[in-house]
């Protein structure tokens, strides 16, 4: 008996699957999907729908969940790469700054992807470098461990209990970029020349240590050294984060499936807020991400906007925004959205507030709010709320960020001569 194969898409409708309660109850406990419950017409059948995660994973029984997104692949990777690596993206804009091969699903595009960032990291060879070693050796190198060696060893010599440093393979890099590896090829669908891959890059960091689940990842810091394994140790990363549940934090509820999710809310959010940093960067502007306030004098209601940009010394907020991954309502109104975007303006003393958001009827809609005078010409605040079509070419969707910075850094007071 073949395992159930079940493809969702993005925001789709819920779909009737036969599933164990076991699978079932993984499903609804994981926060995957939208909404995972039994079906009340089909015994044995839950319905599943996906939200904003997509990817694939694999479920108890053996069942694979592929969720598919609206945003063809191609675009979706280029939004990660701008993500991970700003830098060196704002570079290189071109749509496969991460190269996902001729695939055009998430999967066996993310393990192409990351094998041929290894493969290039590799290319001069493994990296190696100096780690604390603590051993019992019958010689004495390094500095002795005065403790242990009386514990174990009162009265004998040798052996020795030692600390040393040696130069090895075993770094956090190399480690990182191993589990990247073996988290890839536990997943389902990779095509079989890319697992063959995949296997070779394996065999080539054996000497590193496996990474141990339940344990956070190693934390690696970039240098001049490690500076080609840095695109591929940022993709592992997202590899390692975003689809091994046991390398999250060992404070988080363990889950039951293997795979990989990426979240297109929380996706979409980076890419915005990183495309306009580096863009107001140009303008002398500092770009603040999930900046802190309180809306209250007491403290107790806190909010963190997405991107509020500040005069180049950090100190005078210029403007606000907050990006949303939503599917606009038939009426275009997304009010909530409009009382948050209030309340930012509001407590930072702006004019204005702005919305971004993945999808819309229109390029652009502004509101005036009635009983606020935040302009000098004594006009109420004004809400914009713009739309950036993830279909549009790269360049298309950089460019219009990048109007949008010149029209936040328009408002920054300018500095007197």
């Amino acid at each position: 008996m073949t395992a159930l194969d079940v493809t969702l898409r993005e925001y789709g409708p819920a779909l009737s699957v036969p599933l164990g309660s076991e699978a079932g109850r993984a499903l609804a406990t994981a926060g995957i999907l939208q909404s995972a419950t039994p079906d009340p017409g089909r015994e044995g059948h839950w319905l599943l729908r996906a939200g904003s995660r997509v990817g694939a994973v694999r479920i108890p029984g053996g069942a694979v969940v592929r969720i598919m997104p609206k945003t063809p692949v191609g675009r979706l990777f280029f939004l990660l790469g701008f993500s991970l690596d700003p830098a060196r993206a704002w570079r290189d804009s071109r749509e496969g700054s991460v190269d996902t091969g001729a695939y055009d699903d998430i999967v066996p595009a993310l393990a192409h992807a990351v094998e041929r960032r290894i493969d290039s990291a590799l290319r001069q060879g493994v990296l190696q470098g100096y780690r604390e070693m603590e051993e019992t050796a019958l010689v004495v190198r390094g500095r002795l461990r005065e403790a242990e060696q009386v514990r174990r060893h009162f009265g004998r010599t040798p052996p020795v209990e030692i600390r040393h440093d040696a130069y090895t393979a075993d770094t956090d890099e190399n480690r990182i970029l191993r589990g990247a590896v073996e988290q890839l090829l536990r997943l389902p669908g990779v095509p079989g020349p890319v697992r063959r891959r995949l296997a070779h890059q394996r065999v080539r960091l054996a000497d590193a240590l496996p990474l141990i689940r339940g344990q956070e990842l190693p934390r690696w810091r970039p240098s001049r050294l490690n500076s080609r394994y840095q695109p591929a140790l940022r993709l592992a990363e997202a590899v390692l984060r975003g689809a091994s549940p046991e390398h999250r934090p060992s404070t988080a509820e363990p889950l039951a499936v293997d795979g990989f999710l990426i979240d297109m809310n929380k996706l979409f959010e980076d890419f915005v807020t990183v495309v306009l940093r580096e863009a107001l960067r140009e303008h002398g502007l500092t770009a603040c991400l999930q900046d802190p306030h309180d809306l209250d004098a007491a403290g107790l209601v806190g909010m963190r906007p997405d991107l509020v940009v500040r005069t180049g010394d950090g100190r005078t907020p210029v403007a606000v925004v907050d990006a949303k991954y939503k599917v606009e309502k038939a009426d275009g109104l997304l009010n909530a959205d409009l009382y948050q975007a209030l309340a930012y303006a509001t407590v930072l003393g702006l004019p204005e507030a702005h919305l971004v958001y993945a999808a819309g009827r229109q390029p652009e809609r502004f509101h005036e709010v009635r009983g606020t005078a935040a302009g000098q010409d004594g006009r109420g605040v004004r809400l914009y709320q713009h739309t950036l079509d993830l279909s549009r070419e790269p360049r298309l969707l950089l460019s219009a960020l990048g109007e949008l910075a010149g029209r936040l850094a328009a408002t920054a007071p300018q500095p007197r001569s």
